[in-house]
């Protein structure tokens, strides 16, 4: 990996005969996508999330944009502040875009039922980590068509080249999902899967909590409860932060903290029978 300005590796990129794709994080950057989105026909773009089991979440999720001019007066307000992790930038060769858009729909979704989640490939942060971690060998299946990628990381740009790009099937153990995760990267990480969850799912109800409190702080609170009681399965998680979201203005279940010396899945068997006697639906 090396350093470099962005608009010199587009510049590179073209000259060599590749074709400029941007991935954008498209739920935080709604202005930008739009501006891209305006003038391109269907060939020009594709959304990630669409024809796939999370097609609902299209509009939330990640978009691919075909770049022709470095220059495009629509690109500085994104590479004049990277640090707004707003994506990344990659090269591909021409016409690659649908084999691109087929690579990382079939590496979208990662674990199994129940304990499935979304793999942030659009996020140059996941990526710049992933690609610290992996050995050069182990590129072209993460990658897949990009030639090369130029990300925003650790305060700089950074370029990595591809040694073999092309389509590749998606190994049985991805090198990328092995990334060692620091504490608080796994709790921002949580947090914003959730958030963008309960937005999807509960959009009614976090809007209603919203005119109270700051939800993402609220959010917050919840997750430190759940780390502090060992619950660290997704179904415990999910449990309680769409509890407690659906029981903001009149609590079903008056104590959640654990008994003494309760384990932390017998805590949440507790409050999950709870909860669902109060709704009518089981015995204690």
């Amino acid at each position: 990996m090396t350093t470099t300005c962005p608009r010199q590796w587009m510049d590179d990129q073209l000259r060599l005969g590749q074709t400029l794709c941007l991935i954008l994080d498209s739920e935080g950057e709604l202005v930008a996508r739009q501006a891209l989105l305006s003038p391109h026909d269907l060939e020009r773009y594709s959304c990630i999330y669409s024809q796939t089991p999370i097609s609902d979440l299209a509009n939330a999720g990640p978009f691919i944009f075909l770049i022709d001019n470095p220059g495009d007066a629509r690109l500085k307000p994104l590479l004049d502040e990277p640090e707004r992790n707003w994506g990344w930038l990659a090269s591909i060769r021409h016409g690659d875009l649908p084999a691109l858009t087929r690579h990382w729909r079939e590496r979208l979704i990662i674990g199994t039922r129940p304990h499935r989640a979304l793999y942030r490939f659009h996020d140059n942060r996941v990526l710049g980590r992933a690609l610290a971690h992996l050995p050069e060998e182990a590129r072209p299946e993460y990658l897949g068509p990009a030639i090369s990628v130029c990300y925003w990381q650790g305060g700089q740009w950074n370029v990595a080249h591809n040694p073999a790009p092309g389509e590749y099937p998606l190994p049985a153990d991805p090198g990328w999902l092995n990334v060692p995760v620091s504490d608080d990267r796994a709790m921002a990480i949580l947090h914003s899967n959730n958030y963008r969850y309960l937005w999807a799912k509960h959009h009614e109800e976090l809007r209603r909590l919203s005119q109270r409190q700051d939800p993402s702080t609220w959010l917050t609170e919840q997750l430190s409860y759940a780390q502090q009681w060992g619950w660290t399965d997704p179904e415990q998680v999910r449990f309680l932060v769409i509890r407690k979201l659906t029981e903001a203005e009149a609590s079903i279940i008056n104590n959640w903290a654990p008994h003494e010396g309760e384990a932390p899945q017998v805590h949440y068997e507790r409050l999950f029978n709870e909860a669902k006697f109060w709704a009518g639906e089981g015995s204690l």
